[in-house]
């Protein structure tokens, strides 16, 4: 029972403690059909976390997510009709191609942080205002719907009762797992995260990692536009919309620590969770939105309150 152990496990005791108290006021929370629908917000949001993830462990941040995500699901959608519009034909190299475009997007990103020495938030948020503007551009602030049955099986197919993009989410998630955990670039995140001046040191080619990092965060921001438009059959100006806050509080609830070298890609897969059964549940058992993020604040304070040794903390930034 000590504080570190505390710490590394008090992210899944609240999630199950948020299970049992909503099951206990609705018995309804716990049926298939209500994790189903649980399953399908969190989809989306968890391939974005991950993303987010690796940027954090970095010791930096990437809000670029929101206008990242509008623009690639929009391209998505433009390069899907023109290809003939499924994904059963020539449609599905409008997917990689996405996918590659989000690297590509996400090392623009990275390379305008690393080169022009801005920093991370400041950047990141100014890539997401352009990924915004793009995607009302393209459209002309219309919505580009899709109406492939094949792709939105993504969606309507069920396997043992859960939706198939489910399954695709988990898929990239044991995806990003290996990355972190099976390969030099993941250690090298650590490494950055836990010191950069010593990672540097040591051999580690820093800025090449972090312009990695920010590539690999794009491309996963991609998976998540095509989650969206699975989901939602369209996509717009507003497709990321909201993601940046679920992001952000989902993997600092999940224990990933601001200042980096802590936590990992389960930790995010464990706040994703956390923060889709707090508004499903508040949905199920009848409490407003308002109050659904208010409590979302509130608990990323504490989150940070209870992960920080404020002792050992000069300046707060």
């Amino acid at each position: 029972m000590t504080r570190e152990n505390l710490l590394k496990w008090a992210p899944v005791l609240v999630l199950i403690a948020l299970v049992l108290f909503f099951s206990a006021i609705n018995p309804n929370f716990l049926s298939l059909r209500n994790f189903a629908r649980l399953s399908i917000a969190a989809s989306p949001a968890l391939m974005v976390a991950v993303g987010v993830t690796f940027i954090i462990v970095m010791g930096s941040i990437d809000l670029s997510m929101e206008g990242a995500v509008s623009a690639l699901a929009v391209i998505f959608c433009y390069m899907l009709v023109w290809l003939g519009g499924s994904v059963a034909g020539l449609g599905l190299l409008a997917v990689p191609a996405t996918l590659l475009l989000g690297l590509g997007v996400g090392a623009i990103n990275g390379l305008i942080h690393v080169r022009l020495r801005i920093p991370s938030f400041m950047s990141s948020l100014a890539m997401g205002f352009v990924g915004t503007g793009a995607a009302v551009l393209m459209t002309g602030g219309n919505i580009v719907k899709i109406d492939d049955e094949v792709f939105r099986a993504l969606l309507t197919y069920r396997m043992l009762g859960f939706p198939l993009m489910a399954y695709v989410a988990l898929g990239f998630l044991l995806l990003a797992w290996v990355i972190q955990s099976y390969t030099r670039l993941g250690r090298n995140f650590y490494a950055v995260g836990g010191g950069e001046d010593l990672a540097h040191a040591s051999g580690v080619n820093v800025k090449r990692v972090r312009v990695l990092g920010f590539a690999l965060a794009g491309f996963f921001f991609a998976v998540a536009g095509l989650l969206q438009v699975a989901k939602l059959g369209q996509a717009e100006s507003v497709t990321g919309s909201n993601l940046m806050f679920i992001s952000i509080t989902s993997v600092v609830v999940g224990g990933v620590a601001l200042w980096g070298g802590i936590g990992g890609v389960w930790n995010a897969l464990v706040g994703v969770l956390i923060v889709s059964v707090i508004n499903n549940g508040m949905i199920v058992i009848g409490i407003p939105d308002f109050i659904q993020d208010g409590l979302l604040g509130v608990l990323v304070i504490i989150a940070v309150i209870l992960s920080t040794d404020r002792r050992s903390v000069a300046f707060v930034k």
